[in-house]
This record gives C-alpha cells, structure tokens and sequence, in this order.
C-alpha cells in the first residue's frame, strides 16, 4: 500500500432549494392564500476519522467531494427535502487545513470523530413566509442559498507514543522488526526505508503502545534535504523518543548531534520531548570502544545510554523496560498536571 500523508481536497455543501411561489385552491376553502413551502437544506460536507485506515491514498485520485442540494418547497406548505450530507473517512491523526488561509479547522485522532468542514446552504423561504396584512397574496419567493465552498489541505500526523529516530542505517527498521510484528523492508544501505513503518509492542500487562519508525532524518532535514522535511511532523504527535546510535558509524557522537541539531531547528517542542538513547549493533563492535561511546554520550546528554543489538536481539528487554517506566512516569506526569487546574 502505498503512503500519502498529504492532500489537497474541495470540498462543496448542498445548495438550499428554492422557495416556490403556490396559492391554496380548494373546495369549501374560499380565502385560501399562499401556500408556498420552503425550500430544504442543503447537506453539509463532514470528515469522520476512521481507525481502518492508515494513509490519505483515497485523495490521489479523487479531489472534489460534494454534498447533496436540498430540494424545492412544494405546495400547500410543503418544506423540500433536506440534502443528504456527505461524509468522508479520513486516518486517525488527520490535520485539516484551510488552504487559501493555512487556518487549522480540525484534528482528527479519536475514531469516529467528526468534523464539519463545510455548511449547506439554507433552504429559500415560499410565499406563504411574506404573507402579511398589507400584502394576502404575496407572488414571490427567495431562493435558496449556495452551500460553502472550501479547498482544504488534509495533513496525516501518525499517531504512536514512542518516535524510533536516527540517521540512515542506524538499524530503526530492524529494532521495530525486533519488538513488534512490523516487517518493513531491510538492507544494508540508507534509505532503506521510505515511508513511516508501525509496529505495536505488547508490554507485560498486555496493552499495546505503538511504536513509529522515522526515516529520513539527515542533516538538513528541516529544510527539506532527504525525506526527513516530510516525515519530521510525525514525530509531534509522540510523547517519548528513541534515539538509535548505529556504533560502527564513523562517528557516532556526531551522528547524534546532527540529529538533535535537526530536531531543533524543526522546532515546535521536538528537542524538549523526552529521549531515551541507545547505541546500536554493538556486537559488530568491541566493548571497549562501546564502553568509551557510552561514557561520551552520557557526558554529553547526562542521561542514560542503553547498549543493544536489534539483530541479535541483545539488550531490548532492558531498553523496553526503561520506556514502559517512562511513559508511566510521563501519565503520572500528565494526571498532576491535570488535577492541579
């Protein structure tokens, strides 16, 4: 399946429909006076989030989305239908955007969640609503009103608590593959992978926390060099980060500042969410220099750093258990935060 976490919609609601123009002619009723019914409304166009989806590829193709119009009064004061409004599914952690405005109209990220983003227009009123003393036979009606019109930007944001960072090859794809069922592509060379990968990992109470695979973050990211501009606004959404260390690098201290310089230059809060920090393949290299890596990014960072090897599988029990008592401490965090306002 192919992932589009961008798209650009128009969207139009429901005309009203029109007033009409009737007068009452019955048997046994001599003074039967207009009788124009109203016009009904126009559909509205409302985004749903849906959890069954994971991408915005339904937009590539279709772009305009229309609502039903609303239909015309009848006689004997008789309302039109209402339009039918039209709804769209759209992913879970869905952002919607006026286009010519950049105004945010929306964040979609609990299933079934609606969001109307465009009005119907309202019914135009029949003959009998301008009935009056001065005038019993009113010969005109209004009609109805057009439906809004807007183009919207839909913005996917993947939702996971925990964010795997790193350069190219720090081995995030083969430490999701390592925790969890997600089977993304591996190989050894950069840009391996090219899109956001999701794996839920099952912690000892069995609850699930999902974890995201970010790729492309180099150097330049935050202006748009490599992947890493597209793929940086999925980290906003997590609460923890996991910062992978590929050992055999050249330097991989320097790796890890460029990541952090990357991070911060994106802005939004990202160098300020809380890291956990490990160095990666550690059993491609000796302990010695592991143990002096180590030492060096615990001076730099003062937190921390777990050594680990996805492929082999060493060291995960003890980095997932610092990142099931982070998240803890961040709920309790949260639960504080919340009783004290």
């Amino acid at each position: 399946m192919q992932f589009i976490d961008q798209a650009e919609i128009e969207v139009e609601a429901g005309k009203g429909g029109d007033g009409i123009v009737a007068f009452r002619r019955e048997k046994y009723v001599p003074a039967g006076g207009p009788a124009g019914g109203n016009g009904g409304r126009g559909g509205d166009v409302i985004l749903v989030a849906a959890t069954d989806l994971q991408t915005l590829l339904d937009f590539k193709y279709a772009h305009r989305f229309q609502a039903e119009n609303g239909g015309r009064g009848g006689p004997n004061n008789r309302t039109g239908a209402n339009g039918s409004d039209r709804l769209i599914q759209v992913p879970c952690g869905t952002v919607v955007y006026d286009a010519d405005t950049e105004e945010i109209l929306g964040d979609l990220v609990q299933s079934g969640q609606h969001l109307c983003v465009a009005k119907g227009g309202k019914g135009g009123l029949g003959n009998k609503h301008f009935l009056s003393n001065r005038n019993r036979a009113p010969d005109y009606a209004l009609p109805g009103l057009p439906g809004e019109v807007k183009h919207l930007r839909l913005e996917l944001k993947l939702l996971a608590e925990v964010g795997i960072i790193g350069l190219p090859n720090a081995g995030k794809s083969t430490l999701i593959s390592a925790i969890s069922s997600a089977r993304p592509k591996i190989a050894d060379y950069p840009f391996t992978t090219l899109i956001p990968n999701l794996g839920v990992v099952r912690k000892p109470t069995g609850d699930g926390t999902v974890f995201a695979d970010i790729p492309g973050l180099i150097e330049g990211a935050h202006l748009g060099t490599g992947l890493g501009h597209d793929f940086l606004r999925h980290i906003e959404r997590t609460r923890l980060l996991l910062h992978l260390i590929d050992a055999t690098a050249d330097d991989p201290i320097a790796n890890y500042q460029t990541i952090q310089e990357e991070l911060h230059a994106y802005g939004r809060g990202l160098v300020e969410r809380p890291q956990i920090i490990a160095l990666n393949k550690i059993d491609a290299v000796d302990s010695e220099t592991i143990d002096r890596l180590a030492t060096a990014l615990n001076h730099l960072t003062q937190v921390p750093v777990f050594q680990i090897s996805a492929v082999a599988r060493m060291g995960l029990d003890e980095l997932l258990q610092k990142i099931w008592d982070s998240l803890d401490q961040l709920n309790i965090s949260l639960v504080e935060y919340s009783n004290s306002i």
